[in-house]
C-alpha cells in the first residue's frame, strides 16, 4: 500500500475525471466526515500514499470519490497518529489563541518544558516535535483566561470545532450591570448574533456578580456581545471546562498532556 505499489493497484486520477461527479466529496473531506482524521491530516495521508478507496491507492489530492467508496488507512497512518499529543493550557490574560497580531504573542510559546505543570500526571516526556503542527482547537481571546486545548490531532480539533461539535464549554463570566428575568431568558435563547440564531445555552447566577455559561458553539467574542445586548458589562472571563474535561487545578500559565483516559 505504500508508494512502492504496483502502478496497475492504484487510482488513477485521468480516468477518474472523466467520470468525476462534482456532488460528490473530495476525498480529504469524506475521509473527514468519517472521522478518520481532519481534512489537512488527509492530504498529507494521500500524498504519502497511505490511503487506498476500493481497493487502489489514491496519492493525488483533489479526486472526488462516491460517498459508498471504501476507504482503507494504512498502519503507517495509525502509528503516525497514535504519537500525536493533546495539550491543555490555563491561558494568561494578554495572550491570543492563535497566530500572533497586533504585537501580542501567540499561546503556544508557553508550552515549554519549564512550564509544564509539576503535577501532570501524564509519564509523556515532552520533545520539540510536540509543537509541530499543534493548534488550538477553539479560541479564547486576549482578555480572557481559562482552559485552552492546542492539538496536534485532527480528530480532537474536529471534535471540539468542527461543523457539527456538539461539546459543551463552560465558563464563569464576572458581569456588572442589571440583568432582568427578561434579559436572563433572553441569554438562555433568543438572542442572534451576526444575523444567526443562537443556540440554547445553560446561563445562571454563580454569585452576586458572576455568571455561569455553557455553550454548544463558540462565535467570536460570542458571551462578550451576548451580554452586551441585554446590558451586561463583562469584566473578566474564564473557561474552566471543555466537555468532560476540567481546567481543575491547572495554574495560570502552566499546561499539562492530555491523558490516555481522558475524553472530551
Amino acid at each position: 500500500m505504500r508508494k512502492s505499489c504496483k502502478p496497475k493497484d492504484r487510482y488513477d486520477p485521468e480516468v477518474a475525471v472523466q467520470h468525476d461527479n462534482p456532488e460528490n466529496p473530495r476525498l480529504s473531506k469524506r475521509m473527514g466526515e468519517l472521522g478518520l482524521c481532519s481534512r489537512r491530516e488527509a492530504d498529507r495521508w494521500i500524498e504519502n500514499g497511505w490511503v487506498k478507496v476500493d481497493g487502489k491507492v489514491v496519492d493525488t489530492l483533489g479526486v472526488r470519490v462516491s460517498p459508498q467508496a471504501h476507504i482503507e488507512i494504512d498502519r503507517a497512518a495509525r502509528d503516525h497518529q497514535s504519537t500525536q499529543v493533546t495539550i491543555l493550557l490555563h491561558k494568561p490574560v494578554g495572550y491570543v489563541s492563535g497566530q500572533a497580531e497586533d504585537g501580542h504573542e501567540p499561546a503556544v510559546v508557553l508550552i515549554r518544558p519549564e512550564n509544564r505543570w509539576s503535577a501532570d500526571p501524564s509519564p509523556t516526556r515532552f520533545q520539540s516535535v510536540h509543537l509541530r503542527g499543534l493548534a488550538p482547537a477553539g479560541r479564547l481571546d486576549i482578555n480572557s483566561t481559562g482552559l485552552l486545548v492546542l492539538t496536534q490531532d485532527g480528530r480532537v480539533a474536529r471534535q471540539l470545532i468542527g461543523e457539527n461539535s456538539a461539546i459543551e464549554k463552560e465558563y464563569l463570566v464576572r458581569v456588572e450591570g442589571r440583568l432582568s428575568d427578561d434579559g436572563m431568558k433572553r441569554l438562555q435563547h433568543g438572542l442572534m448574533l451576526d444575523g444567526v440564531v443562537l443556540k440554547p445555552a445553560q446561563v445562571s447566577w454563580q454569585n452576586d456578580d458572576q455568571l455561569r455559561f455553557v455553550l454548544r458553539e463558540g462565535r467570536k467574542r460570542q458571551i462578550r456581545r451576548m451580554c452586551e445586548l441585554v446590558g451586561l458589562y463583562v469584566t473578566g472571563l474564564k473557561r474552566v471546562r471543555s466537555g468532560n474535561v476540567p481546567l481543575g487545578g491547572l495554574p495560570v500559565g502552566k499546561w499539562r498532556y492530555l491523558r490516555p483516559d481522558e475524553n472530551f
